[in-house]
């Protein structure tokens, strides 16, 4: 047996004296965050006879670079590493396992199986839906001698990358819902400052993050949560684009945006003072509804004195169902929910549009795009939203919760736009010509639904 010799700093010490349910270390980079996680499972694997262990990472190259290759040294002359189970099995029947979840569906290889200790490297990489199988299979063992052990999972995690939501909300915002035990959670913050290592024997790695551009470098050196890469929208600010409810004039122009789901139905409702400024004054966001429920809570959520010019919704609302024949936008107008109109579905041009409208201001500098802050949904999904990994300027679609504010949003900015020309196709040798953009339709009645 090799003697190894520990020497972690005040921060890692926390995070391997941490038996929370859920530990989270990191927030920036630096912080000797793989180090920390590997180290603290062998010596879990070396204290509890027969403990199972599960180390994750999102990929096969990531798993090899940062564990599988640092444990094999580690590990020489202590623990087999069988390569054909990915596994290093320690002479107590203990057992540390290494896994990676490259597609959405690898997290269900798990399922059945047991494990006291998960421990998820660059937990921001995982999605929710991961993170929440992976927590079905976090239970006692029939190999574990301890049976008073906690099962646990710990986590290492930077801002940013599609797990960003729910890592911030369980360990930064800790805003828990009601099935959720706040004291079930912790999280230790650690930057490069507190790697005395990193710092004694490469202190230009600071000037190297100090030297990023500022969102990154306010996420990635100070740990900053509301700054993190990817931000799709990094022009929204709560300040700026939020404020408390106040009377709308009633001769203000009012339409609803509609993106309907059955997995989440998202409806605004937007009022247009005429001075080029758009505010969103009340929303609908609630997943499980049919179409005809949907066009129920619209219409219930509507006051009965309240003018609604019209409803732009979803172009996929038009398409007919094999079952009935009719559409959704069939059904929603035979519940009454009356003037629905195609939404144009350009989406680079739509969110170009969206970020003028984010950026824009009058010359008061009263911004363009006002948000009532009872449109919680909305605030929270904006600034949630990143780029999507292949097509530069548009929106991710995943995770799908979290697109339904938006593209609604997106729809009603576009509805008050005039019509884009279709892209031309590419050039043959033959004569095309554009389509003329049309003359945008703003010639409705008012009129008031019942």
């Amino acid at each position: 047996m090799r003697e190894i010799i520990l020497t972690p700093n005040e921060k890692q010490v926390r995070f391997f004296e941490s038996t929370a349910k859920y530990t989270a270390y990191g927030g920036a980079r630096g912080g000797g965050k793989s180090w920390a996680m590997r180290t603290k499972l062998v010596l879990l694997a070396l204290n509890y006879k027969g403990i199972q262990i599960l180390l994750l990472r999102r990929t096969l190259g990531e798993l090899r670079e940062n564990h599988l290759f640092p444990l094999l040294k580690m590990l020489k002359g202590i623990a087999t590493y069988v390569s054909t189970d990915k596994e290093f099995r320690f002479p107590n029947g203990s057992r540390i396992k290494l896994g990676y979840c490259d597609n959405e569906n690898d997290v269900l290889q798990y399922q059945g199986q047991a494990y006291e200790v998960i421990g998820m490297e660059e937990a921001t990489h995982f999605t929710e839906r991961q993170f929440l199988a992976l927590t079905e299979c976090n239970r006692i063992s029939g190999n574990m001698e301890d049976k008073t052990f906690k099962p646990r999972m710990y986590f290492t995690c930077n801002p940013g990358g599609v797990g960003h939501d729910w890592v911030k909300r369980l360990f930064i915002d800790r805003n828990y819902r009601p099935n959720e035990n706040p004291e079930d959670y912790c999280f230790i913050k650690s930057l490069v400052f507190d790697n005395h290592f990193l710092m004694k024997h490469n202190p230009e790695y600071v000037q190297t993050l100090m030297a990023l551009p500022e969102q990154r470098r306010k996420a990635m050196l100070y740990g900053d949560w509301n700054a993190f890469e990817g931000a799709f929208f990094p022009e929204f600010d709560y300040e700026k684009h939020t404020c408390e409810p106040f009377p709308l004039d009633k001769n203000w122009i009012k339409f609803r945006a509609l993106d309907y789901g059955l997995d989440m139905t998202c409806c605004l409702w937007l009022a247009l003072p005429g001075d080029g400024r758009l505010i969103a004054y009340r929303e609908l966001y609630e997943s499980g509804l049919i179409i005809s429920e949907a066009a129920k809570k619209i219409l219930d959520l509507t006051p009965k004195n309240e003018v609604i010019r019209y409803t732009t919704a979803s172009p996929d609302l038009w398409n007919r169902r094999q079952d009935s024949g009719k559409s959704g936008f069939d059904i929603m107008t035979a519940c009454g929910l009356k003037f629905l109109q195609k939404a144009n579905n350009a989406r680079i041009t739509g969110w170009r549009v969206m970020r003028e409208y984010l950026r824009g201001s009058l010359p008061d500098g009263t911004p363009k795009l006002t948000i009532f802050r009872n449109c919680k949904n909305l605030i929270r999904c904006l600034p949630l939203l990143r780029f999507d990994e292949y097509v530069k300027e548009d929106a991710a679609d995943t995770p799908h919760e979290i697109t339904h504010a938006p593209e609604a949003l997106r729809y009603a900015i576009m509805s008050r736009e005039p019509a884009y020309p279709k892209p031309a196709p590419p050039f043959t040798g033959s004569v095309y010509t554009f389509d003329k953009p049309k003359k945008e339709e703003d010639d409705y009645e008012d009129y008031i639904e019942y």
